[in-house]
């Protein structure tokens, strides 16, 4: 029944992706062109080659394909899912300023139009010796085009130059480095000793064929400026093997904090082989916490595997965790997505840092991880538990955030007896 309704998504998916590129064509290539101009065989030639190189974009990893061909199909692919989608929301807006242009006036002929087969005018007579000179005619548009094609370049134009300097913005922000945020949480239980106490949440690093090693680096040597007391990886640090991606991670091994640094798996773990990771970031010197708890000298530390790992039979196990914890403690829960706040209040849990979301990464798509997740980005309380959700410190599939900063979140913790 699952595989009929994944089946049944794709095919809806990969429908609505033929029609967008179908229209997109018509309206940026077909109408802005003549027919066999060379400017319409390249723009019917990347109509069929950029979503290809999406969908193989998309599914080489799980194909497994070679590591070298999964980064050649990435930034091309990727990066055109980006485009496309401001390219699509652009042109959408801009339907009814190209209708408004090319609306019939009254008392004129029709539009022309696309691609018109125009009789040759017949020669104007010649003036008579002494006649006025007649006054001269509409000028053509630029270059010869048809008003229709004019019209038609001039909005494309703009829809093309919105989409491409949204993404060419987004596109920076992600490849310069997450930025630092800092939230305080006051928590009634923590004892005075412990105000002040500072957790670095990273989350959604997300190394794969194209963020590598220096993104790596970017994390590493932010998260050590801040001179956290504690580190907490929430996930989805990697899409791909450690046979792939180990030199790419191989930059965690710097991360240093007073209490260390600990790591929970993220959905995207159980697609690249999620034990291989957690034995190899164990190597690298963090601590996996897999349905465990580390008491600490102020609170207890817990963490949980992610609901994907159900399918493996190694999803959350909240009593594990926390079943047998001292109640009187403190407890701050590392939880990948923020859907298992529930289960954290169930359980008493103080505080649950969690990522996930992106927050949206790509406009609007917030409004569509708001279908999904009760907290998108930032801090909110369930009862008397504090959920803390992080946008994350990377980008999954185009390397582009627009309205959704990526950021490393400094939380530092605060006590009432303070």
């Amino acid at each position: 029944m699952r595989i009929v309704l994944f089946a049944g998504i794709g095919l809806t998916v990969l429908a609505l992706l033929v029609l967008v590129h179908r229209w997109l064509w018509v309206r940026l290539v077909r109408d802005t062109t003549r027919p066999r101009a060379a400017a319409r065989r390249i723009g019917t030639a990347l109509a069929f080659a950029l979503p290809l190189l999406s969908l193989a974009a998309l599914t080489a990893g799980r194909a497994g394909a070679p590591f070298w061909l999964q980064q050649s199909v990435a930034w091309p692919g990727y990066m055109w899912l980006a485009v496309l989608l401001y390219l699509s929301l652009a042109m959408a807006v801009a339907e009814p300023v190209r209708a408004f242009l090319l609306r019939r006036k009254p008392g004129t002929d029709p539009v022309t139009p696309a691609d018109p087969v125009t009789p040759a005018p017949p020669a104007p007579p010649a003036p008579s010796a002494g006649a006025p000179a007649a006054a001269p005619g509409p000028a053509p548009a630029p270059g010869g085009a048809t008003r229709r094609q004019f019209v038609a370049r001039a909005v494309g134009g703009a829809a093309a130059l919105t989409a491409t300097a949204t993404v060419a913005q987004g596109t920076y922000g992600v490849l310069r480095g997450p930025r630092v945020k800092r939230v305080q949480v006051p928590l009634a239980k923590l004892p005075r000793a412990a105000h002040g106490f500072r957790i670095a949440v990273v989350s959604d690093i997300h190394l794969g064929p194209v963020l590598g090693r220096a993104h790596t680096t970017r994390i590493v040597e932010t998260v050590n400026r801040t001179q956290p007391d504690l580190i907490a990886v929430v996930g989805d640090l990697v899409d791909g093997s450690v046979h792939d991606l180990g030199p790419a991670a191989e930059p965690l091994r710097r991360l240093s904090a007073r209490h260390g640094a600990y790591f929970v798996t993220g959905n995207h773990e159980y697609f690249s082989g999620a034990q291989q990771w957690v034995d190899h970031v164990r190597e690298l010197g963090l601590t996996p916490l897999e349905n465990a708890r580390r008491s600490l000298p102020y609170f207890d530390l817990a963490g949980v595997n992610d609901v994907a790992g159900e399918t493996e039979g190694h999803g959350p196990d909240f009593t594990a965790a926390l079943g047998d914890r001292d109640p009187a403690r403190t407890a701050v829960l590392m939880a990948h997505q923020p859907v298992v706040i529930h289960d954290a209040v169930r359980h008493g849990v103080d505080l649950q840092l969690s990522g996930h979301t992106h927050g949206g990464q790509l406009w609007p798509g917030n409004y569509l991880a708001e279908l999904a997740n009760p907290t998108v980005a930032g801090l909110e309380r369930y009862g008397d538990t504090q959920l803390y959700v992080s946008r994350g410190a990377g980008a999954w599939g185009p390397p582009v955030r627009v309205g959704a900063p990526s950021d490393i979140t400094v939380v530092e913790l605060a006590s009432y007896q303070a």
